[in-house]
């Protein structure tokens, strides 16, 4: 969909003065839902499970650092401390006013809290996603309400970079299904899908594996020492 005002206008483009600044066109946020509370990890908060020696939530934080201006990290008020230890990098945090809501919420919250144009939105446990692929997304999302990938034959809520206003209206939109989930906010959102096809051009598909338990974990592990064999 394209992204337009109420007065029926584009977004204007930016002038040649403006690319003198990093990103100055668009004002980008990194978004980390974080808040969950990692029931099939029951020893460690998920977020900070070691991959490589290094936080999953790091992970994250290091691919969308270079695409974005400010890194935002939503999660419990509980969380924050060790969060801000892991990532290092002075991210602002987006705190959940009710835990547990699920990551529409989530990502509720963190809409009011960046005042940038787009945001790429992750969640904490998929490590593997490469800067290249959320800077590709962006691009595709330019003007438009956001971009999804297409993988494994199906549209994916996540990864997403969306238009932060519409993704909020889409955010009030999705609770009238009362659902917590993001695929009502994705539908209400309406955003570029990514052809599977496209995004296996600029990416493997293991890519956008995410790590629910300590055996998918140990899987990413495994298939990361093949790979340096």
């Amino acid at each position: 969909m394209s992204l337009t005002g109420g007065d029926n206008r584009s977004e204007t483009p930016p002038s040649e003065d403006d690319t003198a600044a990093t990103h100055a066109d668009t004002g980008r946020a990194g978004v980390i839902l974080a808040g969950g509370r990692s029931e099939r990890f029951p020893t460690i908060d998920k977020a900070l499970a070691p991959l490589d020696g290094t936080p999953l939530l790091r992970h994250v934080a290091d691919a969308l650092s270079p695409a974005v201006d400010e890194l935002i990290i939503n999660c419990r008020r509980d969380q924050q401390a060790a969060f801000a230890e892991a990532v290092d990098d002075d991210p602002r945090f987006a705190i959940d006013p009710v835990a547990d809501r699920g990551p529409l919420a989530g990502v509720r919250t963190a809409m009011t809290a960046t005042e940038a144009t787009y945001a790429a939105v992750l969640p904490c446990d998929m490590p593997c996603v490469p800067a290249g692929f959320i800077e590709y997304l962006f691009g595709q999302a330019r003007h438009k309400t956001g971009a999804v990938p297409c993988v494994g034959g199906r549209q994916r809520s996540l990864p997403a970079v969306v238009h932060v206003r519409a993704a909020a209206a889409a955010c009030e939109t999705a609770r009238q299904h009362r659902n917590e989930g993001l695929a009502p906010f994705i539908s209400a959102l309406d955003p570029v899908v990514v052809s599977e096809r496209t995004v296996t051009a600029h990416v493997d598909a293991k890519a956008f594996t995410d790590i629910d338990t300590h055996e998918d974990l140990a899987a990413i592990r495994e298939a990361g020492r093949r790979a340096e064999q």
